[in-house]
């Protein structure tokens, strides 16, 4: 569903005080909310000489399963870029039954006089009954230069990140990242759809809306095919939870068996995919909750169906018994289990209650929820050459969530109910994984954990705020001056009219505010906890934000430099060759050779014959770093009984990206056999700012076995 983000704007609603067109079905408890959106053109197309900065801004209001009609008081506002509202429109617009626009034809002038030239702000406000909707959009006036923005390489996506070698050799490679300025490879897509496991999978040439629950022909292979055939890198069919009885109320004779089975049926959709489609991730979870005094939020790995419906004979429609509407309950549940949730098109006021507190906090909410979904386009959009208008942002409410002490980064999503699987537009959302790491459904997880996640409007663009070295997403701590810096890279020509920084403090439950209007910001904050966030809008209007950082600001003086900082992933192999690229069976949890730590561990040679291992990952070592060291634990296993000859070896090394040997750090071989598990220390100091692999090479003789086990890899940056 597209829900408009919803704010507090007291002294106007004072001041205004003193039914579904064209859906093939609809749920009141998921679609009955007032809807009101504002398409404000970035750029005047020119056509009038005379008036080369007229254009036309379109509103539209919506309420379904609406009962009767009522009034929509609405005002329209243009801000300059110095905050001070330049012209105004109001007025009254009756809403039942169908959707309804207004039109305002403005004449690129504020009062018949010129305008400056600058980027303005055209602001929507919307009233009817008890909801309030806020729309606000850049628009440029005039000739405005392109921003200063830091030198900035642009991470390697899966179009542009080297291929998997296949064939029969014995090495098996993962993904290979370009050189590039952070150690991290960028997959976009869309974390917010249905099919026909709910209300979704309606056929474009004829799909007008939601759909009846488990009615259309369309399900999540279906969908996970088409997304990947539009390009995207993931897809989540995240269907409504409580649909699985094939109603969008209760269905009091429902077979819960057949509740649940369907979903695990999604479950084994999204695996098979995956297997089949290397490169694409499927996900499939649920859309918890609904929108009618509720809230709706993914649950994107959940491995049950979460529910609070019975049938007749009183057995729950679910696997487990999660209550309606209680959210601190779900929290908590989902912090015991490990699941990972997204506030979806969140209202600013009466959704995700606790305590009666709209977007009420939690720590337990804190550790579960990770995203906050400041952008949808039309749920209903059969749109699939990327060129949907209507769309409506919620940053006022995700904001509300970071203020209140929530640990959220933004995504864009599309909420697709027709069959047009993340076609509607081109806005993604972006997710960084560690170079190298393959994309799976535990790697998705583990950066959305982390909260390397971005949104934007242009799939082609990508945002990575920095906080002295830290990558957005991060906690850190910090003492004297902070350098935040929003890098920004577009592989389509587009550079930047707006950029802004933000700032807030966690638990406040204050306002976000403006930091600056800068690419390059530093400040010295005051003592004590503080987010920041970078927003960016382009020259084509479509926008950008960045994931904030979370800064703990300690007294003192002097810049804390990054750290201590692990910049190997998965140094003990627990995740298997997650993040590492390796030679086929070097990393394993065989009990023949017991691991240092856990059981995974990396066991190159021991064939007792010519061959030859590889073991690598890439790092980027922070230009800031005062110290980087590296360390690991070998246990050298050989039947060799010289004491003399090294028959076999092992070549510690750091290589380029290019894979030239930068240095051998150690070279280890039969000789050095022993029973136990020795740690070695190197200091790779020399390399800050660079790229670089940390690469093992073990290479056999041709008669006797040796066998080097490399387990705890770690490398501190400081």
């Amino acid at each position: 569903m597209n829900k408009s983000q919803t704010l507090s704007r007291l002294a106007f609603i004072m001041l205004l005080s003193a039914g579904v067109a064209g859906a093939a079905h609809a749920s009141k408890a998921d679609h009955h909310e007032f809807e009101a959106t504002l398409h404000a053109p970035f750029a005047a197309d020119g056509a009038d000489q005379d008036r080369p900065e007229a254009r036309t801004f379109k509103l539209g209001f919506d309420f379904p399963l609406l009962e009767r009609e009522q009034d929509v008081k609405w005002r329209l506002e243009l801000v300059s870029p110095d905050g001070v509202v330049v012209q105004q429109w109001q007025g009254v617009q009756r809403i039942a039954g169908k959707p309804v626009d207004v039109s305002i034809a403005w004449d690129g002038r504020a009062d018949g006089l010129i305008l400056t030239d600058g980027v303005y702000v055209a602001r929507m406000l919307a009233v009817t009954g008890d909801d309030t909707v806020e729309q606000s959009w850049d628009i440029s006036v005039g000739r405005n230069p392109a921003q200063a923005m830091p030198a900035f390489k642009a991470l390697p996506t899966s179009a542009t990140a080297a291929k998997p070698a296949r064939g029969n050799g014995r090495v098996v490679q993962g993904a290979i990242a370009a050189t590039a300025s952070l150690p991290y490879t960028v997959y976009l897509g869309n974390l917010h759809s249905q099919t026909n496991h709910s209300d979704g999978g309606g056929a474009l040439g004829s799909c007008t809306g939601a759909q009846a629950p488990q009615s259309a022909a369309l399900g999540p292979a279906d969908a996970y095919q088409y997304a990947m055939n539009k390009g995207l890198d993931f897809l989540m069919a995240s269907e409504h939870n409580h649909m699985y009885d094939g109603s969008d109320g209760t269905n009091a004779s429902a077979d819960p068996a057949a509740a649940k089975a369907l979903f695990q049926s999604g479950l084994t959709a999204a695996a098979n995919f995956n297997s089949a489609h290397a490169g694409f991730l499927g996900m499939y979870g649920l859309e918890w909750g609904v929108i009618n005094n509720g809230g709706h939020m993914n649950i994107f790995n959940t491995t049950e169906l979460l529910g609070w419906e019975s049938n007749s004979s009183g057995q729950l429609i679910a696997d487990t018994l999660t209550a309606k509407g209680d959210y601190a309950g779900l929290y908590t549940l989902m912090r015991q289990r490990g699941y990972v949730g997204q506030f979806n098109h969140p209202e600013s006021s009466g959704q995700f209650l606790v305590n009666g507190t709209a977007l009420g906090y939690t720590a337990d909410g804190d550790q579960a929820m990770a995203l906050c979904e400041v952008l949808n386009t039309s749920a209903f959009s059969t749109n699939t050459s990327e060129t949907e208008t209507g769309r409506s942002t919620y940053e006022g409410a995700c904001n509300k969530a970071l203020e209140a002490g929530y640990h959220v980064a933004f995504s864009s999503d599309q909420d697709n109910h027709c069959a047009n699987w993340g076609a509607s537009y081109t806005n993604r959302t972006g997710v960084l994984l560690p170079n190298g790491t393959p994309l799976t459904t535990a790697s998705m997880i583990a950066a959305i954990k982390a909260r390397r996640v971005f949104a934007t409007m242009d799939k082609t663009s990508q945002l990575i705020l920095t906080a002295n070295g830290h990558v957005m997403g991060e906690r850190f701590t910090n003492s004297g001056p902070l350098n935040l810096v929003a890098n920004f890279a577009s592989s389509s020509g587009k550079t930047v009219s707006s950029v802004k920084m933000y700032e807030g403090v966690p638990g406040r439950n204050g306002t976000v505010t403006q930091l600056s209007a800068t690419a390059s910001t530093t400040i010295t904050p005051a003592v004590g906890e503080h987010f920041y966030y970078a927003k960016i809008t382009q020259n084509d209007g479509n926008i950008l934000w960045s994931a904030p950082v979370w800064v703990t600001q300690g007294t003192g003086g002097g810049t804390t430099p990054p750290g201590p900082a692990e910049l190997i992933v998965n140094g003990g192999f627990e995740s298997g060759a997650a993040s590492w690229t390796a030679s086929a069976a070097a990393i394993t949890s065989d009990m023949a050779q017991a691991a240092h730590g856990g059981s995974g561990k990396a066991k190159l040679n021991g064939y007792g014959s010519t061959h030859t291992d590889t073991l690598y990952q890439s790092v980027t070592i922070p230009a800031a770093a005062t110290s980087a060291n590296l360390s690991f634990w070998l246990k050298v296993v050989s039947s060799e009984t010289t004491t003399t000859n090294a028959y076999d070896t092992l070549k510690v090394q750091v290589r380029s990206s290019a894979n030239a040997v930068l240095a051998t750090l150690a070279t280890y071989s039969n000789l050095n056999k022993g029973s136990t598990y020795v740690q070695k220390s190197f200091d790779l100091s020399a390399y800050k700012g660079q790229t670089v692999k940390i690469y093992f090479e073990g290479v056999e003789g041709t008669m006797v076995s040796t066998a080097f086990l490399v387990d705890d890899v770690s490398l501190i940056a400081q």
